[in-house]
């Protein structure tokens, strides 16, 4: 039996440039495993794709080509329904930018995937979770008036709470102070003990240095895959592609998405809204059963 979770065979990303014909490329035929129980993370320079490549091997953003599975499953040729199922059973995801409900105080954003299955939430459960993580606001206090390290923890927070297998983050401690970050590292690490396996995008080389292989991207390619890291290998891979700037300012990303999204090409808004990742409605048409 494999303990591959996910694997990913020659994907590419192509999207459109403006309202013109030209193109693109941000992936160039991308290719890797990854195995349960892995803690796994991707660097690389600014605009390298890293982000873009984590929607894109997470059911988030279809692929111009190539396939992708997760759990022995493409998500890709799942119905809205069935793909709302499986995000909520397999996958958590861990947005850069938070994706918080604005109007829902701290406690009610942490619990909503559990409201949608249907679940009863216990507070007790969620008031240890946000000590654990070092939470410094109120449960019951509205998000926005957060700092973003805090919002961040409740972002963090709501994933944790699925339970999910795989884990994908984008640069889930990018906000946080060295306490904090070392807190929600430790606890990602106890996850993969348990079986569970993480991928993560981080511009933290320290971090990286820390996971069981770090995957070295620069131009949509990957360039090395780096087994057992420390910090003085990941620098060595850095400097063979002549990379050592890895300040990501997701410059490739947010041309991406505003592509995808003034070109109607598929890609939905409402993919990056917390409803629809958890129950599949969105308000922009998108629809899935709860």
């Amino acid at each position: 039996m494999t303990n591959t979770v996910l694997s990913v065979d020659q994907l590419t990303q192509v999207v459109p440039i403006g309202q013109s014909d030209q193109t693109t490329t941000i992936l160039k035929n991308i290719s890797f495993k990854v195995q349960k129980g892995e803690l796994v993370s991707i660097v690389g320079p600014s605009g390298s794709g890293k982000s873009t490549l984590l929607y894109s091997i997470s059911g988030i953003t279809r692929p111009t080509s190539g396939t992708v599975t997760i759990a022995g499953v493409n998500p890709y040729q799942l119905k809205p329904n069935q793909l709302a199922a499986f995000r909520r059973q397999i996958i958590g995801f861990i947005f850069q930018q938070y994706n918080l409900i604005q109007s829902l105080p701290v406690f009610e954003n942490i619990v909503i995937q559990q409201r949608l299955s249907h679940q009863q939430p216990k507070r007790s459960e969620i008031e240890q979770l946000l000590t654990k993580l070092n939470f410094a606001g109120q449960i019951d206090g509205a998000v926005e008036t957060l700092s973003g390290g805090e919002q961040q923890k409740v972002a963090i927070a709501r994933t944790i709470l699925t339970d999910c297998d795989v884990l994908f983050a984008d640069e889930p401690t990018g906000a946080l102070d060295s306490v904090s970050k070392s807190i929600i590292f430790t606890y990602f690490k106890e996850m993969v003990a348990k079986g569970k396996t993480v991928i993560m995008v981080t511009h933290d080389i320290e971090l990286a240095s820390q996971t069981d292989r770090a995957i070295v991207l620069k131009d949509g390619q990957v360039q090395q895959i780096v087994p057992e890291p420390s910090l003085e290998a990941i620098y060595a891979a850095l400097d063979k592609v002549g990379v050592r700037d890895v300040d990501d300012q997701l410059v490739t990303v947010k041309a991406f998405l505003a592509s995808m999204a003034s070109n109607n090409t598929g890609f939905c808004n409402g993919w990056f809204n917390p409803r629809f990742l958890f129950n599949g409605n969105c308000e922009c048409g998108g629809v899935a059963a709860s």
